[in-house]
């Protein structure tokens, strides 16, 4: 009975894998690459089930519904037939006999690179440690070359952790501690706000189970006890919305799980709530704001404009806050192509994604002092916007000095960087900046380069650059005595 219940499972996630690859890609391919697609994606989906057929889960469960499980998810966020033929294999290497030569035979290089990037390193001389900086290297290595390997682990990341319930405690706080360090991260960096927010929680709540029960249950109970006032606000919305024709979704956001939320659980429905408004339009999310604030008293001070100009997490919405009733409440107005883009980040079609950046930060990590630069991996979460005195923008981690912006425009800049004047005023290197802050670096002909620079760069990108420059002039004057 089991048996033909997971069969029906697993005939299931086929079918909607292949229906969203279809919905998604369909349109864009010819018949005849349609339909090459879908036989390869079956074969891929045959040599797994093959691959597989013996192996089970800590749960007992069948393998073959992991991989399935990260296909789906992939497929849900736009990726294309090779990432889900990829997602489909991705354990096949590591975890059974098929090599990878057989699985580039079999569906090409492309597949094989994806399915490369996402096998673990073995090698027994080497220690545990090593070898999971080595496997972080080898994602970086082939994720500069294609982007889709980070997406794939991260939804392999997410559904280890949904089902992580089998392995023992301290095996689910090495994954947890790990998502946090390097995953999170990286989702983040890549516009994945929402993948972020999963793991975060999932991760979270393996570290601090009691908080996160509690934070649950101070949700829910908040949430029936709040049902029937919600209820009537978006009714009230919905109703003038319609009266002005404007075209609007609403949905309920409760906060995920998180370190900052736990501690606001008195707060109230603001701290752990927002209503979601989705529009078609820039120019209707504008009219929207207008009409809410028509409706509900506005509270001064909380009106917050990320719809041009996205926040330092990514996100393009008008946040505002309304006092509706009884209930202080959080607003967020956004397209609903922007709603896409924090939902797949860099995979949803129209998202900007400066690939340069990313690989030259993906290189800086690896140009670290250790094996792979964990320690500002965590930069790539949040980032502010500066300026040129020409008026370019420039993209720098949160917490960034003047120092970071001079070398982000160029390593010689950064190294005959002798102050800085940040809109109009004179500041030192070490100067945090702002977001939006316009900088100019003022230099000297001799260099100035000392040791306490590297406590004042954050970017991995400026610390690498005055570590060699450092040790030039130690080898030098070396050769000089």
């Amino acid at each position: 009975m089991k048996k033909k219940q997971y069969q029906r499972e697993i005939h299931k996630l086929m079918n909607d894998i292949a229906e969203l690859l279809v919905t998604h890609h369909g349109g864009s391919l010819s018949e005849s690459d349609l339909d090459h697609g879908i036989k390869q994606l079956n074969s891929a989906f045959k040599l797994a089930q093959d691959a597989h057929a013996e192996q089970k889960r800590k749960s007992g469960e069948p393998y073959l519904f992991h991989p399935l499980r990260v296909a789906l998810l992939a497929a849900r966020h736009w990726m294309e037939f090779s990432s889900i033929i990829a997602a489909l294999l991705h354990d096949v290497v590591e975890d059974t006999p098929v090599t990878l030569e057989e699985v580039e035979a079999d569906f090409g290089d492309e597949v094989a690179l994806l399915v490369k990037g996402l096998t673990k390193v073995e090698d027994a001389a080497l220690s545990r440690e090593i070898l999971k900086a080595e496997t972080y290297r080898n994602q970086i290595l082939v994720a500069i070359k294609d982007i889709r390997v980070l997406c794939l682990k991260l939804w392999d990341r997410l559904d280890n952790l949904r089902t992580i319930g089998a392995l023992k405690p301290e095996k689910q706080v090495l994954i947890a501690e790990e998502t946090r360090t390097v995953y999170i991260p990286l989702a983040r960096h890549l516009g994945m706000g929402q993948v972020a927010d999963e793991l975060e929680a999932l991760s979270l709540a393996i570290l601090y189970p009691r908080r996160a029960s509690r934070y649950r249950r101070v949700v829910t109970e908040l949430g029936e006890r709040s049902e029937s006032a919600r209820r009537q606000i978006r009714n009230d919305i919905t109703t003038e919305f319609n009266r002005h024709h404007l075209n609007v979704a609403l949905k309920d956001n409760w906060r995920s799980f998180s370190l900052e939320g736990a501690m606001r659980v008195g707060r109230g429905i603001s701290a752990l709530y927002s209503l979601d408004v989705l529009v078609d339009s820039t120019m209707d999310a504008y009219v929207a704001l207008g009409l809410l604030h028509r409706l509900y008293q506005p509270i001064t001070g909380k009106l917050r404009d990320h719809l041009n100009a996205p926040s330092q997490h990514g996100y393009q919405a008008i946040k505002t806050t309304v006092q509706a009733g009884e209930y202080r409440l959080r607003i967020q107005i956004t397209t609903r192509k922007f709603e896409r883009f924090n939902e797949s980040g860099v995979l949803a079609p129209g998202f900007e994604f400066r690939r340069e950046n990313f690989a030259g930060l993906m290189r800086s990590l690896l140009d670290g002092e250790s094996i792979f630069d964990i320690d500002h991996l965590r930069l790539a979460s949040a980032t502010i916007q500066v300026y040129t005195p020409n008026g370019e923008s420039r993209m720098l981690p949160e917490g960034s000095s003047a120092l970071d912006f001079a070398f982000e425009i160029h390593e010689k800049l950064g190294i005959h960087a002798f102050r800085a004047r940040i809109n109009g005023q004179t500041r030192v290197l070490k100067t945090r900046l702002m977001d939006g802050d316009q900088v100019q670096i003022e230099t000297v002909e001799v260099p100035g380069v000392l040791p306490k620079w590297l406590d004042w760069a954050v970017t991995p990108r400026a610390r690498n650059s005055i570590r060699r420059y450092l040790r030039t002039i130690v080898r030098d004057n070396k050769h000089n005595d």
